[in-house]
């Protein structure tokens, strides 16, 4: 039996090690459509910032470093990781301008 990809995923190796491999049982109503995923040449897909969560300081030997937990969207997930606030705003200075981050101390 031969296998192919669909043109968009062509660059994705067609080679894996068997430990990879788990049993499977299909559910049809689990199947994404890649027409609906945007993956990039360097097969990595994009995440929006939707908004900022909490706020928390850090306290180092000689400074205090702030952090933002920041909700991403992607495809159809929802995931809030921890980030950088300086950083945060210099990308996405959107995210603060309505000044509604609760301070976590």
């Amino acid at each position: 039996m031969s296998w192919s990809l669909p043109q968009e995923l062509a660059s994705v190796h067609l080679v894996f090690h068997i430990s990879m491999l788990k049993k499977c049982i299909g559910n049809p109503s689990l199947i994404i459509t890649t027409e609906n995923i945007s993956i990039k040449e360097n097969l990595s897909y994009g995440e929006v910032p939707v908004q900022i969560l909490e706020r928390h300081f850090c306290k180092l030997r000689t400074k205090e470093v702030a952090s933002v937990k920041v909700l991403w969207r992607n495809q159809f997930v929802e995931n809030a990781t921890w980030e950088a606030e300086e950083d945060m705003k210099n990308i996405y200075p959107h995210l603060f301008e309505s000044g509604e981050v609760s301070n976590q101390y």
